[in-house]
């Protein structure tokens, strides 16, 4: 229950890549490398976590939502996509990069996921299935943000500082956003949940359509070349 909405999410990210399929050895090198960084994750999070500020509860979900959580994670998940794939021959079309960062970043949310399943402190498995509709497509979702700028990076020069600067920001603004609306648990701010949620998952959505739209393997971009 805990890793069937990664798989899902997993899924839909392959088949949204109908031009040029990517390599599964490679795919799967990714997920895992999105299993393996959790351990230090866990580590740097646990560190960062000794100086969070005596603030109120506002200024304490601040902390662990942009300091804690959202740059600690996005930080090694951006790490990993740019050794993976930056130099790879297989990094050959825009859409790679969306596809590349959102597995990388899932594998990560369903090693979590499942940590929070087996531990009844942080939850237990009513808390997974919770995080599996709503947390772990929001992982896909900074996936899909990460790769999206990361991918303009590499296929446009002139731009180059400007997206890959955009491939870390724009995930990890997302992310701590998302955290601290779940963090703070403030009754006007919860209401946003939904809302915002909703609008990530249609901005996502957008982003895959306009990085396939810019695929050279797409049939009518090779038929007018």
């Amino acid at each position: 229950m805990a890793i069937a909405p990664v798989l899902i999410c997993l899924f839909y990210i392959y088949i949204r890549d109908k031009y040029e399929k990517e390599p599964l050895s490679l795919l799967f090198t990714g997920v895992v490398y999105g299993i393996i960084i959790t351990v230090p994750i866990v580590h740097f999070e646990n560190f960062v976590t000794l100086f969070i500020p005596n603030g109120g509860i506002v200024a304490e979900s601040f902390y662990l939502s942009f300091m804690v959580a959202a740059f600690v994670e996005e930080s090694f998940k951006f790490i990993v996509l740019y050794f993976l794939i930056w130099h790879n021959n297989n990094f050959n079309e825009p859409f790679d990069g969306i596809v590349y960062g959102a597995f990388i970043s899932l594998g990560f949310a369903g090693l979590e996921n499942i940590m929070y399943a087996f531990n009844s402190e942080l939850g237990g498995i009513s808390t997974a299935l919770g995080r599996g509709i709503i947390s772990v497509p929001m992982h896909g979702v900074f996936g899909i943000a990460m790769g999206f700028y990361f991918a303009m990076a590499r296929f446009s020069s002139e731009k180059r500082a400007k997206y890959i600067s955009l491939a870390y920001f724009i995930p990890w603004l997302v992310h701590g956003l998302y955290d601290f609306i779940i963090i703070a648990n403030l009754p006007f701010v919860m209401v946003l949940v939904v809302g915002y949620t909703a609008f990530f998952w249609y901005f996502s959505y957008r982003k895959m359509e306009k990085h396939l739209a810019l695929s050279p393997f797409k049939p009518s971009q090779r038929y007018s070349e």
